[in-house]
């Protein structure tokens, strides 16, 4: 059954002839008469009586009424069709790692949704190790993130190099300093990300060099965490500037020395897939936001 046929039908029933639903549907009156000929014997009952006016049938009038449904139906799918073909519309599946989840996607995201107001978002937010398997598994269409531990054929594209500052409570005798030396880490309760963490294990690493193991660790998964944590004096955070960009009432970032570190951030993509080009937008939008706002420099990322 065609839906031309079907269209035909209901426009001869809205102008009361042959004639004028010819002329509506710019089609011949042969054409018209023949698409109603077909979908009777397709259905199988007369829908149409003929004589001076044109009256429906019983059949006609029940074919009518589920027949304006189907084709108000059948629009929208068109539409929608059009839209994701493009690039209007779709479901885009995100993978992203904090504190991006948090401090940099969202202005990203906001800026995006105005544009394209019909695509549909589905964010995944997990350690970059996480992500790779997501991503392996096809539950995500990109991430970012850092780079992974095994890349588990996906192809990782640094976007930007962070660095690492000190966060401490307001009240801790190093907000007094404007430069921490490791060395004044002695004794202290340091926060850190899970002990799998590839920023964590460097950070750790640096510091037993220089200090031993003369201080304290509180693990936190939750890296957005760190600083409500600081803030309550319960110790102080090694982490990304990018996480600690904000000002958070009570803490205050301070500038560390012998860090050796350069987190890196960017974009996880499986190998040889072509994204739809809804995706193609976003990832577009989202490395000019990150070039903008961000230097990226030749390094070895972590």
């Amino acid at each position: 059954m065609e839906i031309r046929a079907i269209r035909t039908f209901t426009t001869i029933v809205k102008y009361g002839n042959f004639l004028k639903a010819a002329e509506a549907l710019n089609y011949s009156q042969p054409t018209i008469t023949l698409h109603i000929k077909h979908l009777e014997e397709e259905v199988g009952e007369k829908l149409l009586e003929r004589g001076k006016t044109l009256k429906m049938t019983e059949a006609g009038r029940l074919f009518y009424e589920r027949a304006n449904a189907l084709l108000r139906e059948y629009d929208r799918l068109d539409k929608t069709l059009q839209d994701l073909e493009g690039g209007l519309a779709g479901l885009i599946r995100i993978g992203v790692s904090e504190p991006t989840a948090s401090l940099e996607l969202p202005a990203i995201m906001a800026d995006f949704i105005q544009k394209y107001p019909k695509i549909e978002i589905s964010l995944h937010v997990a350690d970059a190790n996480t992500l790779s398997t997501m991503l392996y598994q096809d539950e995500i269409d990109f991430a970012i993130c850092g780079a992974p531990e095994v890349s588990m054929e996906n192809v990782f594209k640094p976007l930007y190099y962070d660095d690492i500052v000190l966060l401490v409570s307001e009240s801790h005798p190093l907000s007094t300093k404007t430069i921490v030396e490791l060395k004044d880490l002695e004794n202290e309760t340091i926060l850190f990300t899970p002990h799998n963490c590839p920023i964590r294990i460097k950070i750790e690493q640096t510091i037993v060099e220089n200090i031993g193991t003369n201080y304290k660790k509180l693990e936190i998964s939750s890296s957005m965490a760190h600083k409500h944590y600081v803030q309550a004096g319960l110790g102080i955070s090694l982490f990304t500037r990018t996480a600690h960009s904000f000002p958070f009432p009570g803490t205050k970032v301070l500038e560390i020395n012998g860090i050796d570190a350069a987190p890196v951030i960017g974009l996880l993509r499986r190998t040889n897939h072509l994204n739809g080009k809804a995706s193609s937008h976003l990832l577009a939008l989202i490395e000019e936001s990150f070039s903008r706002k961000h230097t990226l420099q030749e390094k070895t990322y972590l």
